[in-house]
C-alpha cells in the first residue's frame, strides 16, 4: 500500500504561531490579488505544491515538485494585471541582453492560472529553487567568508546586469538569495525532515476556491551553499528609461538623489549595493535603525556621511520638508569620522588594515553625486575590495 501523501500540519488558530502574513495579506486573498493555494495541490497538471517560500507585494512564492522532469522548482504566482506581464518581459530582456546570468535568477517556464468567475488571469513564473534571502536570515550567524563570498558574487551579478543595459531599481536584502543544497531526489517527507513541515491554517471559507495560510519554510544554515544570486526584476528598467516614481522602498536602501527628483540609474543601484554590502559585513543596515515610516531620516544620513550636495537644495520631494542644514558638500567620496567609527563599533575584532579597506569601499559606494560613485565593474577591480576578499579567502 502506498504511503499517505504528506500535506503538512494544521495549527489551531488559538495556538501562538507566527505567520509572516498579516490580516492585510489575507485581505489580498479576499480581493483576488493572491491566488489561494493548498499544500499538495497540482498546478498546470505538473507542479505539486510542497511548501511555501514567501510572499511579496504582488506575489506569493511556493516550493513545488515538477512531476515531469523530477526536480524541485519555485513558483512565483503574480497578482492579476500588468506586474506579471512586465516581469516576464523584463526577464526575457535580461536573458537576451545580459552576457552572464549564472548568478541571476531567471525563469525556466511560465504558465497561466485562470479564475473563471471573474475572467481573471494569474501569471506564474517557474524558477529554480534557491535558498533564503539575506533579509530572512540572521546574517551575523553566518561565517564571515560566506558573507563576503555573497558580497562578491552579488556584485558580479550586478555588474553583468548593468553590462546588459539593465537597471535593477529595487536592490534590497530581499534581492540576494543564497544557494541551497538540492533535495530533488528526496521524498516529500524527507524534505520536511530537513526544512520543517508546513504549518498552516485554512484561509476564510468565503473565498472563490480553497486555500491555506502557510508559514514559509526556514532553511537551516547548514544547508546554505556558497553561491549568491540576484533576483526580483519586477521594477527593473532599461537604462535611461524615465519613471514617475523615483523613490525606492524600503527607504534604507534608497539612494539619496532619488529623493531629489533624480531617476534610478546604475549609480543608484550601486548605492543600494553598498547598503547591502554593509549589511553583509556589519550584520545590519547602516541606516535602518535611523529610518522610520516611509521616508528616510535625512538628518541621520547627514550625521553618518556628512552634508548632501549643495546643488540638491530645493529639489527634495517626499514626506516632510527639507532643511538648509542638510546641504553644503560638493558630493565627493566621504571619509567621515562617524562612518569610520561605525565600522569599528560593528566589527571591533578586525584589524585596522581591514577596517580601512571597508571604509574605502563604503566611501566610494556612498559617494553622494551619482556621476562620481563607483561602478560595479570598477569595484570588482578596486584594490581595497580585492584585498578584503583575499582576507576572507574569497
Amino acid at each position: 500500500m502506498a504511503p499517505e501523501p504528506d500535506y503538512g500540519d494544521f495549527v489551531d488558530s488559538e495556538e501562538e504561531f507566527e505567520f509572516d502574513e498579516t490580516a492585510e495579506v489575507v485581505d489580498g486573498y479576499r480581493d483576488g490579488s493572491y491566488y489561494p493555494i493548498c499544500i499538495g495541490e497540482l498546478l498546470n497538471q505538473r507542479y505539486r505544491i510542497e511548501h511555501k517560500l514567501g510572499h511579496g507585494s504582488y506575489s506569493t512564492v511556493w516550493m513545488a515538485y515538477d512531476t515531469q522532469i523530477k526536480r524541485d522548482v519555485a513558483l512565483k504566482i503574480i497578482s492579476p494585471g500588468t506586474p506579471g506581464d512586465y516581469e516576464l518581459s523584463m526577464q526575457n530582456e535580461i536573458i537576451q541582453a545580459v552576457p552572464d546570468i549564472s548568478n541571476i535568477v531567471t525563469y525556466l517556464e511560465h504558465f497561466l492560472l485562470v479564475r473563471d468567475d471573474l475572467n481573471t488571469v494569474y501569471r506564474v513564473l517557474v524558477f529554480p529553487v534557491r535558498g533564503p534571502s539575506l533579509g530572512s536570515i540572521h546574517v551575523r550567524e553566518l561565517p564571515g567568508a560566506t558573507r563576503m563570498c555573497a558580497a562578491k558574487q552579488f556584485l558580479t551579478a550586478l555588474q553583468s546586469l548593468h553590462s546588459g543595459g539593465i537597471v535593477h531599481r529595487d536592490i534590497n536584502s530581499g534581492s540576494l538569495l543564497f544557494g541551497v543544497a538540492p533535495l530533488d531526489k528526496s521524498s516529500t517527507s524527507a524534505k520536511y525532515q530537513c526544512l520543517g513541515r508546513p504549518m498552516k491554517r485554512p484561509l476564510p471559507t468565503n473565498l472563490w476556491k480553497s486555500g491555506e495560510w502557510v508559514k514559509p519554510l526556514e532553511v537551516p544554515h547548514n544547508m546554505l551553499k556558497g553561491q549568491a544570486y540576484l533576483c526580483d526584476f519586477g521594477l527593473s528598467i532599461k537604462a535611461g528609461t524615465e519613471v514617475e516614481d523615483k523613490i525606492q522602498g524600503p527607504p534604507w536602501f534608497c539612494a539619496p538623489e532619488r529623493y531629489h527628483n533624480i531617476g534610478p540609474s546604475f549609480a543608484s543601484d550601486m548605492w543600494s549595493y553598498t547598503c547591502l554590502f554593509a549589511e553583509l559585513y556589519f550584520g545590519w543596515n547602516p541606516f535602518s535603525s535611523f529610518f522610520g515610516g516611509t521616508a528616510p531620516d535625512i538628518p541621520h544620513m547627514v550625521y553618518v556621511l556628512g552634508p548632501l550636495p549643495e546643488n540638491w537644495e530645493g529639489y527634495y520631494y517626499d514626506i516632510g520638508r527639507s532643511d538648509k542644514s542638510w546641504y553644503g558638500s560638493k558630493g565627493g567620496p566621504v571619509f567621515t569620522e562617524e562612518l569610520q567609527g561605525m565600522i569599528e563599533r560593528a566589527r571591533p575584532e578586525t584589524g585596522i588594515t581591514e577596517r580601512m579597506h571597508v571604509l574605502s569601499i563604503m566611501s566610494k559606494g556612498f559617494c553622494y553625486q551619482p556621476e562620481h560613485r563607483i561602478t560595479a565593474a570598477q569595484l570588482l577591480e578596486d584594490a581595497s575590495f580585492q584585498a578584503l576578499m583575499q582576507i576572507y579567502q574569497v
